[in-house]
């Protein structure tokens, strides 16, 4: 695994796109500040431009480098981290401007998964962070998955880190703190308490 874990850094550091395990599925990931990577991660995924992509960092003190924390982002954020939810809160100009462009709110999860903590630790910087599917696909579980997808397309992730079949578990779960009042833009792995909608 060490000498798999290298080869995955070193794609991304070189701008290219991977394929690792998280808690819910396996994902996308690429350097956030290369416009390269981003490039290359949307043709992967067929994914539309319009649609904004999340990062991935370690703690909520990295987190905060990226994305304004408001009191209410802040109890969220201590409440339900690491785990499967992405809080969506003002973006920092700290982030490159071809990132999300025209887009003033930034995704941001602390995974609750020790390879993809390892990798955003062992990398220094956020990573992107999306199913590792074709857009409309289901997410894949496996890495047999991941291959059968994208069997007959030239555009190909750079680098699949195999960590065997995962458990077949919802995306995360998306919450809005960007304004005043959260919003859930996903049900996913769990369910907010409404009670903490009151803080």
């Amino acid at each position: 695994m060490k000498k798999s874990l290298q080869k995955a850094l070193n794609k991304l550091r070189t701008g290219g796109v991977i394929a690792h395990a998280t808690e819910t599925c396996y994902g996308f990931a690429c350097d956030a500040f290369s416009k390269r990577a981003l490039v290359s991660l949307y043709k992967i995924k067929k994914m539309s431009l319009q649609k904004p992509v999340s990062i991935m960092v370690h703690s909520l003190t990295m987190a905060k480098k990226y994305g304004v924390f408001s009191k209410k982002a802040l109890i969220f954020a201590k409440k339900y981290w690491p785990g499967p939810l992405t809080i969506i809160v003002k973006r920092k100009n700290t982030l490159p401007k071809f990132f999300n462009p025209g887009i003033k709110t930034i995704g941001i999860r602390v995974p609750a998964h020790a390879l993809s903590i390892k990798l955003i630790k062992a990398f220094g910087r956020p990573l992107t962070t999306t199913s590792a599917n074709i857009s409309g696909q289901p997410p894949p579980y496996s890495v047999s998955a991941i291959q059968k997808q994208f069997r007959s397309r030239k555009l190909k992730p750079d680098f699949i880190l195999d960590s065997g079949r995962l458990k077949k578990n919802p995306p995360s779960t998306i919450i809005d703190i960007s304004q005043k009042t959260p919003k859930i833009i996903r049900h996913g792995s769990f369910h907010l308490s409404e009670k903490i909608f009151g803080c």
